[in-house]
């Protein structure tokens, strides 16, 4: 099972979207520095500014920019922008009821996916990203 890259790459962009200040980026600048294509970089942007993280501009001049300071802007609102729904999935369809693990399984693992989700939101919303420029400016 591959592991879902989109809240790394999210970060790489922002991190870099944070080093350019006030000045908008390419779509193709990002995915040459990700080493991937501009649609996968445009894509992400997307939902990033869905989640009010950048401005982007299309035009001569266009590009994207950070829409706040990268010390306002907390790991877990990226993880939220990008998130493909829980940590794992549920049974794609309903045990059989007349097992008694089919019968209890899923309040189970729901509960257990609501307690990972709201470990996983506490502690990245601990960090910035700031925090992560700063790591990666010093290599640490």
């Amino acid at each position: 099972m591959a592991a879902n890259s989109q809240f790394a790459i999210a970060i790489h962009v922002l991190s870099m979207l944070a080093r350019s200040g006030k000045n908008n980026l390419k779509s193709e600048l990002i995915a040459e520095s990700v080493n991937t294509n501009p649609v996968v970089i445009r894509r992400l942007i997307g939902q990033l500014g869905q989640a009010d993280l950048v401005i982007s501009q299309t035009g001569a001049h266009g590009g994207t920019r950070l829409a706040r300071r990268p010390a306002d802007i907390t790991l877990s609102e990226i993880y939220k922008a990008v998130a493909k729904g829980e940590v794992f999935a549920l049974h794609p369809r309903s045990p059989n009821q007349d097992c008694p693990v089919g019968r209890n399984i899923e309040s189970v693992l729901c509960n257990l996916q609501k307690e990972i989700d709201k470990g996983i939101e506490e502690k990245l919303s601990r960090y910035t990203l700031k925090n992560m420029c700063d790591l990666v400016e010093y290599g640490t």
